[in-house]
Order: C-alpha cells, then sequence, then structure tokens
C-alpha cells in the first residue's frame, strides 16, 4: 500500500509547491516567465532545424514539454524544451533512416519521443534515481562550465553579425577566426547597447525587466543603425499556429528499430535534465528528487509526442534565464510557455524587428553567469579526486560533445567511487591526551609511540573482495616495520564485509596465533556482526575476542602480554599498562 500510495503521489498533478504561492511570488514568475519567452521564439526554431524538423516543432516542444514537466518535475526553476545535445543526438539517431524534414522523418522523431517518454517515466517510477547519486557533484559543475562555454561560443558570431558555426568549441573558434573578417560593425554596436542596458539594469534593481528592457535597447539600435540595410540579421516571421493532437504512428517494426535510439536519447535527456536541476537546487540550498523529475521528464515527451513536439530536456540556457530574471517556481515555466503560445498566435510577425545579436548578447550575459568560478576554485583547491573528474568532465565538453561529456563525467566519478571503494583507510592507531581527553589518533601522521606487543588497526570503508588485496597489503607493511603483535582491529568505520571479508579476517587471526599472539576485533554494527556470525567468524575467534568498545577489547589484550618486556617499557600506552610489571 505504501508503495502504491507513493506512485500515486508521484503522479498527482497537485504538486508541493501549489501551497507556497502569492500574489508576490506569481509576479516574479510571470516577469520571469514573459522574460524567457521572448528568448525561446528564435531559440525554439534553431533547435528545430539543429534536430532536421521544420522550425514550429521546437516552439510546440516549448510549450507542451515546458508545462508538463514544470509540473511534475522536482526544480523549482529548471525549464524544460529543446535542447542543443537533445536535437543534435536525435538528428544523429534518425537523420541514417529518413531524409531530415520529410514527413517520414517527423513520423519518426515523434516515435522516438515516445519511446523516450516511456523509457523515462518507467525509470522514475522504478526509483532509479538513487543510481544519480553515484554521479559527483564536481559532474554537475563541469558539465556546466562546458554547456556554458559552447553555447557562449554559439554566440559570438551572431553577436558581430557572422554564423554560430557547427561542431564543437574548438571548430566554432576556428570557423569564427576564419571569418572575422566580415565582422558586421553595427551588429557589433547592438550587442554592445544590448550587454550595457543589461548590465545596467541588474545594477539598478535586480526586479526591473533587464531582459526585456535589453531587448528594447537592442532593437531600438538596431532600427537607429538602419541595421538591417547593413546585413544585420533579423528574426525573420514566424506561421501563427499552435501544436494539435495526434496519435505516433506505433508499429511494432517502428519500435523495434527506435528503441536502442530512444533508450541513448532517454539517458541524455535524463542526465542533462537532472544535472541542471541539481546544480541549481544547490546553488539555492533546495530539495532535489531525481526520481520525481525523472517522472516530469517522462511525462514531459510522452504527452509531447502526442502534440507533435520532439524530445526534450532541461534547457541550460533558459534555466539560467529564468532564476537570473528572479522566478520563485515551476509557475515561471508554465507563464513562459502560456506566453509563448501567446506570442505564436499574436504577436509571431513582430519578430522581425528583434535583431539576432541583441538576443546573443542576453545570451553570453546568461551563461556567463552560469559558470560558478567560486565553485571550480574551491574544488580545484580541496581535492585532487574532484579535480580530475571536473576536468575531465569539462575539457570532453569542450573538445567533444556535451552527452559525451555527461558519459565520462558518470565513468569518472564510478571511477574514483571505486578506487576509493578498493582502497579504505588502513591506519594504525595510538592514545593520546588532546585537551585533557584521552583519544586515539594515527600514529604515523601524528609520530606517537606505540605498544611494542599491541598493534591498534582500524578501516575506515568497506571490507569486500575489491578492497582485500589493499587491506593485507598495509597489514604486511606494518608487520614489516614492526614486527608481528596482538592485533586489536577496529571495525567501526566497516560499513560492508563480504565473504571476502571474513576469510581475511579469519585468515589474520590464524597467522596471529601461529606467531603466539591474537586478534581481537571490535565491532558494534549489527549488519557486520550479522555477516561475521553468519559466516562463522565469530565461532573461530571466540565471544572473547569480539567486542563493541575500545576498552573492553584492550583490557583482554593487555592482560595476555609478555610481562617481561612490559616490565622493562617506559611508553606505557594503554591506561591498563598501569597494571603491568615496572608500572
Amino acid at each position: 500500500m505504501a508503495q502504491a500510495s507513493a506512485l500515486l503521489q508521484r503522479l498527482s498533478p497537485v504538486r508541493p509547491w501549489f501551497r507556497d504561492r502569492t500574489s508576490a511570488s506569481l509576479k516574479a514568475d510571470a516577469l520571469a516567465g514573459l522574460t524567457n519567452a521572448t528568448i525561446v521564439l528564435p531559440q525554439g526554431v534553431a533547435f528545430a532545424i539543429i534536430a532536421g524538423l521544420p522550425p514550429e516543432y521546437g516552439l510546440f516542444t516549448a510549450i507542451i514539454v515546458t508545462i508538463v514537466a514544470a509540473l511534475w518535475g522536482s526544480s523549482r526553476v529548471m525549464v524544460s524544451g529543446p535542447t542543443t545535445a537533445i536535437s543534435a543526438v536525435l538528428f544523429a539517431s534518425l537523420s541514417g533512416l529518413a531524409v531530415p524534414g520529410s514527413e517520414t522523418y517527423i513520423a519518426l522523431a515523434l516515435v522516438l519521443t515516445f519511446l523516450v517518454g516511456v523509457l523515462q517515466l518507467a525509470a522514475g517510477l522504478a526509483g532509479l534515481g538513487s543510481l544519480i547519486a553515484f554521479i559527483s557533484h564536481s559532474v554537475i559543475v563541469g558539465f556546466t562550465a562546458a554547456a556554458a562555454v559552447l553555447i557562449g561560443v554559439s554566440q559570438l558570431g551572431p553577436a558581430i553579425g557572422l554564423s554560430g558555426g557547427e561542431g564543437g568549441v574548438l571548430h566554432r573558434l576556428a570557423q569564427l577566426a576564419n571569418g572575422v573578417g566580415g565582422l558586421n560593425t553595427d551588429a557589433l554596436i547592438i550587442a554592445a547597447a544590448t550587454l550595457a542596458s543589461l548590465i545596467v539594469s541588474a545594477r539598478i534593481s535586480r526586479h526591473l525587466p533587464g531582459y526585456i528592457i535589453a531587448l528594447v535597447a537592442g532593437s531600438l539600435a538596431a532600427i537607429l543603425l538602419g541595421a538591417e540595410d547593413s546585413g544585420v540579421k533579423m528574426f525573420a516571421p514566424l506561421d501563427a499556429v499552435l501544436p494539435r493532437f495526434g496519435m505516433p504512428d506505433l508499429q511494432i517494426g517502428t519500435i523495434g528499430t527506435l528503441l536502442p535510439a530512444a533508450a541513448a536519447v532517454a539517458c541524455v535527456g535524463l542526465l542533462e535534465a537532472i544535472s541542471i536541476g541539481k546544480s541549481f537546487a544547490i546553488r539555492r540550498g533546495e530539495r532535489y528528487d531525481s526520481n520525481q523529475e525523472m517522472v516530469g521528464q517522462g511525462l514531459s515527451n510522452l504527452t509531447g509526442s502526442l502534440f507533435q513536439c520532439y524530445a526534450g530536456s532541461g534547457s541550460f540556457t533558459r534555466s539560467g534565464l529564468n532564476a537570473e530574471s528572479g522566478a520563485n517556481s515551476p509557475m515561471s515555466a508554465i507563464f513562459a510557455a502560456g506566453f509563448l503560445a501567446a506570442l505564436l498566435v499574436l504577436l509571431a510577425p513582430f519578430v522581425r524587428f528583434v535583431p539576432v545579436p541583441s538576443i546573443a548578447a542576453i545570451i553570453l550575459y546568461v551563461v556567463w553567469r552560469l559558470i560558478n568560478i567560486a565553485e571550480i576554485r574551491h574544488i580545484v583547491t580541496t581535492s585532487r579526486s574532484e579535480t580530475f573528474i571536473l576536468t575531465a568532465t569539462f575539457l570532453t565538453g569542450i573538445l567533444s560533445e556535451l552527452d559525451f561529456a555527461i558519459l565520462v563525467g558518470v565513468v569518472s566519478s564510478l571511477s574514483v567511487f571505486l578506487n576509493k571503494s578498493a582502497h579504505p583507510l588502513v591506519a594504525v592507531g595510538a592514545p593520546t591526551d588532546v585537551n585533557g581527553r584521552r583519544v586515539f589518533m594515527n600514529a604515523e601522521a601524528f609520530n606517537l609511540p606505540q605498544c611494542p606487543q599491541i598493534r591498534f588497526v582500524r578501516i575506515e570503508g568497506p571490507l569486500f573482495f575489491a578492497s582485500i588485496e589493499h587491506v593485507e597489503s598495509q597489514f604486511r607493511r606494518m608487520e614489516e616495520h614492526d614486527g608481528f603483535k596482538t592485533c586489536i582491529l577496529n571495525l567501526k568505520g566497516v560499513g560492508r564485509i563480504d565473504l571476502a571479508g571474513a576469510d581475511f579476517i579469519l585468515s589474520e587471526a590464524r597467522r596471529a596465533r601461529v606467531h603466539g599472539n591474537d586478534l581481537h576485533l571490535i565491532a558494534a554494527n549489527p549488519s557486520v556482526l550479522g555477516v561475521l556470525k553468519r559466516l562463522h567468524c565469530l565461532d573461530v575467534l571466540g565471544p572473547g575476542n569480539v567486542h563493541p568498545h575500545k576498552s573492553d577489547a584492550i583490557r583482554p589484550a593487555v592482560d595476555r602480554v609478555s610481562e617481561p618486556i612490559c616490565k622493562s617499557c617506559e611508553i606505557r600506552c594503554f591506561i591498563e599498562c598501569s597494571s603491568k610489571p615496572g608500572a
């Protein structure tokens, strides 16, 4: 019953954020939505063309997918819709099966979108969002920075009157360098005027509709310069059309052909959306539910396929703009979709007065704000492994494709996780006084004297098949350094132990006893004790060799040490040593 209730809650159209709405927040969301709608109008057209579809399909996606993903998703500010990565992956998947733009191609795109929605929805309802926990935060930071650089580079050309180019960052920069001689001064002036008005309005007040002011300033600059006559590109008028309902052509043969591509697009879309949503949630200190986001993305694509939409996901550009514009809730994305529909019906012909360099300048400003320089600096200065993940993700995004960058980031995260799991901390501890308290610290790191007959070892991490080789090598290193001793093995930091771990403990116990010593365990975790009991470790060790606390283990170990050695020992490592000869 509880599981069924949780599933119904995920599918319910009544969302938790409904209770938080106020007149002030609705006003802020409406303003952010209006700003977002003005950006997505040309953006939707561009993305549809990248996907090999007629321009209106990008706009349909920016209406239907946006509304459904906002209602059922988890992020409060992320805006879904057509994206560069999904458009490129879709084109790569379908261009070999049909002519881009043809009726057959469009039909395949709708079936593919339907399958993507089904797969994403199933993943969300199955609770597979927990797998995203294996993706390091550094992947998100690196992916965000790479996406921002790619989007920014793609807008450099339009900002100065040139083509945005094709391909990755380096290819686009090369194309831009080759064409820099054709720079249009009027385009540069329009972009500069737009950017300047945006910066000034932001400094005056964050509550001003800065992006709308900037668009107006850019359009006025274009009119004053007569920019259209000098070759500055303006956005062409669009037909005032809205999406219509229609079932995709779900034939068994088509489904079988498209299923592998749908799985790839579904994975890219989920990683993209969850990366963006999680990034903004961390930045804003908000709760984020990956499973709910999967449900939202799945429902949005499933519904979108019924209304002439192609696969969508979270949009970095629109989400960044949404957050910067003061959005408070998913209502801003719903407002954006509504305003876009109104623009298509009423104002589409007037789009021709908006210069391309003006939009390019706004996007450049947004992507600059997306790069979290402070967080990058923090990662680089605090963790080598996280720096590796961040660098691998970022460079892949710059040198290759964004979807591949996510894959590299995920693989890097898993590699680091597995490497850390296979190399748990194995340290020798010794007691010392800290602020009047007797505590155990790393003997090697703090140069603490050790008992000549008892070695106190702590393991932090899983004791399983992949880590045994490392742990055993550390034990042999200790023996080579100061010989055989009775070992007190602290397992309180071991959250998982398997058959190989149990065999290692048994091996160490037998090894110690062969040399006249012993092995004592400190273990209080019920799951660890359960495994040790089930695998007969406790039978071999004996009840007197397994203890819940350090003091309980030290006392019997000290009782059995060689008294002649104790008599000449000046270290007196443990409190219990006070009862030994020579004290």
